[in-house]
């Protein structure tokens, strides 16, 4: 599967000594040039391994995608429930026209 940059493999699991202890059995082979040059990096600057930043950066992006899931899973339950009311594009276009002639006007002292 290749996405952003990268390839993952999922390898059968083999004895545990033929695998880096931090990805549990998945190879991640970097296709893109400029984010190997970026790992390259963070390994030079932090002093880190590569599986370890690999490791970490996952890791974080799954713990943010479930805290944008949970609170977009919210904003939807908020919709349906009615505690919110969706504005209608032509509305949001209007309040922001508003908005903005509002603060020029601030601006220019009127």
């Amino acid at each position: 599967m290749s996405r952003a940059g990268f390839e993952v493999f999922r390898t059968p699991l083999l004895p545990h000594f033929r695998f880096s202890r931090n990805l549990k059995g998945t190879d991640v082979h970097l296709t893109n040039p400029d984010l190997q040059a970026k790992v390259d990096r963070w390994v030079t600057e932090t002093g880190r391994g590569p599986d370890e930043l690999v490791k970490d950066a996952m890791a974080g992006y799954f713990d943010e995608l479930a805290r944008t899931r949970k609170m977009l899973n919210s904003r939807y339950d908020d919709l349906k429930t009615g505690r919110v009311i969706p504005v209608s594009r032509g509305e949001l276009i209007a309040h922001f026209r508003e908005k903005s002639a509002t603060a020029r006007r601030t601006q220019s002292g009127e």
